[in-house]
């Protein structure tokens, strides 16, 4: 059995302008141990999917209409809050991206670190804090023992995510959600907290949904890789089958769109054009018709269905075959 399986889930929000479906329909699975990429353009519902899961939505606005989240044979949606709350960073724990804004700044580092532990682990006094020591030497902040007494601003923006990552691994979850972790972190310090995770994650066994618009990232540390678009999961296999054999047209837009070393210094990248759609006005047959250069007539009028193209390998286009004989 998977350690979560997603169906069909919808979660939309009521606004003056209309309803913005930021999830509609997304459907995947987790396995234990498994580190999944969640890619795609800023909006496309990553963020929304991974906060549905811990049903931490705002409401209002917003409002899980429908679906299923099923993690360890238990479905989150039917649980009441007391349940809800003894999953919230004990089995299922998340890594926001702006530690700052998560982060309260009236607190002390250890003050914040503890209070899971004396929730979860009923950890308290000297045994709570020789544990949240533990942890932040865990992801290599140098004087543990002393930094539990800092304050967030005390911080560098790195090791205010490193904090965020010992905290979210302090219950030894058994998934962890990481909302593009290190966006605000400059490149040389985004590699040493995506290798902490890493580490982590294969230490603990902890399965791990890595949400990011990079595909480096995800090329180097996932297993499995959705891409999502205008809610929906459009196309998912193995990391190494994708990058190969992309099926999808926005998945090869987004490959197109990253800088290669094995190109020479004159070769542009490649954009692709247009926007992405308004959430709240979808069109009625495909969303990434206007912006595709591989559209049929039927795309502008029928979803695609989301079909097998290879081993394990699934996309949602009417033109998959002929996008993979294209991009080979």
């Amino acid at each position: 059995m998977a350690l979560l399986e997603v169906k069909d889930l919808r979660t939309y929000f009521y606004t003056q302008e209309g309803v913005v479906k930021a999830v509609d329909g997304t459907s995947y699975v987790v396995e234990e141990g498994e580190t999944l990429g969640l890619v795609g353009e800023s909006g496309c519902g990553k963020s929304v999917s991974a906060l549905s899961i811990l049903r931490l939505i705002p409401q209002p606005p917003g409002k899980i209409v429908s679906g299923e989240i099923i993690f360890q044979g238990r479905d989150i949606l039917k649980l009441d809050e007391d349940e809800i709350r003894k999953i919230r960073g004990n089995e299922i724990a998340m890594v926001f991206q702006e530690p700052m804004t998560s982060l309260n700044p009236v607190l002390t580092i250890g003050r914040q670190m503890t209070e899971a532990l004396e929730l979860h682990m009923n950890l308290h006094g000297k045994s709570a804090r020789d544990r949240a020591s533990e942890l932040l030497d865990m992801v290599g902040i140098s004087e543990a023992r002393a930094r539990l007494d800092d304050y967030p601003h005390q911080f560098s923006g790195g090791m205010r995510q490193r904090v965020m990552i010992a905290m979210g691994m302090s219950c030894n979850p058994k998934l962890l959600l990481a909302d593009e972790p290190t966006t605000a972190l400059d490149v040389t310090i985004q590699a040493q907290i995506l290798e902490v995770m890493n580490r982590l994650s294969r230490e603990f066994g902890t399965a791990v949904i890595i949400i990011t618009h990079n595909l480096g990232v995800v090329a180097r540390y996932a297993d499995r890789v959705n891409v999502m678009y205008a809610g929906k999961v459009i196309e998912t296999a193995s990391a190494i089958e994708l990058y190969a054999n992309p099926k999808h047209p926005y998945t090869v837009g987004l490959l197109n769109s990253v800088p290669r070393l094995d190109e020479t210094r004159k070769d542009k990248l490649v954009p692709i054009d247009g926007n992405p759609p308004d959430l709240a006005h979808l069109p009625a047959g495909c969303p990434f018709y206007p912006r595709c250069t591989f559209r049929v007539d039927i795309c502008q009028e029928e979803y695609p269905p989301f079909k097998l193209v290879g081993d394990k390998h699934y996309a949602a286009c009417w033109e998959a075959e002929r996008v993979h004989r294209e991009e080979s």
